[in-house]
């Protein structure tokens, strides 16, 4: 697994900036979707020592193999949980005894193991052209830029200190403004008492073992719908989104690796994790470093931060949780300000594509779920079909790397 961004050497000045966009994906993740894992666990009837169990996994499972991932290929790879399978376990695990639950994962997670091998994924990833991934992209992540303003209502000062902080800091020092949001941001709510430390005991997490029942019913309403929901709503985009900033690491390893891990963690109660999407783009885009690079440092950090908060199990996934909304969602929606910008000119640029492209980040900003399936997969779909409709066939082949990587830093700049 190679990159195909020339490397150039890292200086420690060069770390400030990937590293806080790997804290800021973390932080994003676990308070704005971790409470769909305590609450599946709670539908499940799940002892704390369980739950507590199910954080250790999935957040170990997802920090070292996103780290190693990073590491090995010099780009940013940020894996992630599930969050379309945790929405789906809310309602899944009311119904499927706990040990078949495990069973089910496992079978799911060797289920991505073998796509990884057999390399069918890598292939249809190349057939989507340029244009549509990047309005795919845009799409996905308009929720988040309005969500960056719509907490003016319920949080109308936090909120317009935050943009007001952002706008000040892209005029004078663009290179620092996600970093002086979110130490502001931090500096604002401790001083208001509004993110309470005091009784905060670090506690290490004790993983416990399920013994993996399995069962025709759990392969079918478990296994079979997690596999396909993490498929369609997290590889799927998650993959685009590194092709979407030049990345060009085959989707084969990232495959074999998550699924690998999601087995070995499995009996410890993790769900399932894989490349992330909307998060990965806080780390894959310029505002993580200029330098494409120099970003891999970002998938590193936050691997280590997600390592973290698995060793000392609930209690500081508890604290991101503690974030009021408002500063959750406008710290990502800035946060991912330059990378829907970048991805909307992408997805304008090429005349050929342009009005599948506009049909597809309307389909993806609607966030159509059908068949349980996200509007990701869906308005993906409806693209394709509108460019192969407008352009009489679908491309047969995507452009070699290195002019995709030159295409998508001219429509950057």
């Amino acid at each position: 697994m190679s990159s195909s961004i020339s490397p150039s050497p890292l200086r420690p000045r060069d770390l400030l900036h990937p590293i806080v966009a790997g804290l800021i994906s973390v932080i994003v993740n676990y308070g704005g979707t971790f409470i769909l894992v305590f609450q599946a666990a709670k539908v499940a009837g799940l002892s704390p020592e369980l739950t507590a169990s199910w954080v250790w996994s999935v957040s170990i499972g997802v920090g070292v193999t996103g780290l190693f991932l990073s590491w090995v290929s010099r780009e940013p790879i940020i894996t992630a949980w599930s969050t379309p399978a945790a929405a789906f376990l809310v309602v899944a695990l009311s119904a499927t005894p706990y040990a078949e639950a495990v069973g089910a994962y496992m079978v799911s997670a060797v289920a991505f193991v073998l796509l990884g091998l057999s390399g069918c994924f890598e292939k249809v990833i190349r057939l989507i052209p340029p244009g549509i991934a990047a309005a795919m992209l845009a799409g996905i992540l308009l929720q988040f830029g309005i969500g960056a303003f719509g907490g003016m209502s319920l949080d109308p000062v936090l909120v317009g200190v935050l943009i007001a902080a952002y706008v000040g800091l892209k005029r004078f020092t663009a290179r620092y403004a996600v970093v002086g949001i979110l130490l502001l941001g931090l500096g604002f709510l401790l001083v208001q008492g509004r993110v309470d430390l005091s009784g905060l005991s670090l506690q290490l997490a004790a993983p416990v073992f399920t013994r993996p029942e399995f069962s025709l019913n759990a392969l079918l309403s478990v296994a079979l719908p997690l596999f396909l929901i993490t498929l369609t709503g997290q590889y799927m985009p998650g993959m685009l989104v590194l092709r979407n900033d030049g990345f060009k690491t085959s989707a084969n390893p990232i495959l074999t690796v998550t699924g690998l891990g999601s087995l070995l963690m499995a009996p410890f109660g993790s769900h399932a994790f894989n490349v992330a999407a909307i998060t990965a783009a806080i780390c894959t885009g310029k505002e993580a470093s200029e330098d494409a690079s120099k970003r891999w440092v970002a998938g590193v950090a936050a691997g280590v931060f997600y390592i973290l908060v698995g060793v000392f199990g609930v209690t500081l996934a508890a604290v991101f949780m503690a974030f009021p909304p408002a500063f959750i969602t406008t710290l990502a929606g800035l946060a991912l300000l330059g990378t829907i910008g970048a991805s909307l000119a992408s997805a304008m640029a090429d005349v050929r594509s342009r009005e599948a492209a506009l049909i597809t980040f309307l389909a993806c900003a609607a966030n159509i779920n059908l068949l349980g399936i996200g509007g990701a997969f869906w308005g993906l779909l409806i693209g394709l079909a509108a460019y192969a409709l407008l352009n009489g066939r679908l491309p047969r082949r995507r452009a070699p790397a290195s002019e995709a990587v030159a295409a998508a830093k001219g429509a950057a700049q």
